[in-house]
């Protein structure tokens, strides 16, 4: 799940949307106003998704995914990645206390390397 997502191909969420489809993994794209992403659709809020969500990666600032801290925990995801710029101490304790992982790292440089 990308939260924060993109249709500018200038914006690292379009790049980590293209890198994690060429890399073979499902995506769910979340932005409040967008209805679809190069033919993908979008959701508006992660509360929306109808499927397990294995990994979150956040691009967006913390004044926005704060308020999403139950949401995102409810999903139950197995790790959720802050990418530079989204960090929160507040929200990845909450994340943590709830045993979900935290990751404070690039999707991007993850994907190159195999890490993800």
């Amino acid at each position: 799940m990308i939260i924060g997502a993109s249709d500018d191909p200038g914006r690292y969420a379009h790049k980590a949307m293209v890198a994690l489809l060429a890399a073979g993994h499902p995506i769910i794209l979340v932005h409040p106003r967008l209805q679809q992403i190069d033919g993908h659709p979008v959701i508006a809020r992660p509360a929306d998704a109808d499927a397990r969500i294995d990994t979150i990666t956040l691009y967006v600032r913390s004044a926005i995914s704060e308020p999403m801290a139950q949401e995102l925990i409810d999903l139950k995801p197995r790790r959720v990645i802050f990418n530079p710029g989204t960090e929160s101490e507040s929200l990845a304790a909450k994340l943590t206390a709830a045993g979900i992982e935290v990751q404070e790292a690039c999707t991007l440089v993850l994907l190159a390397t195999e890490q993800f």
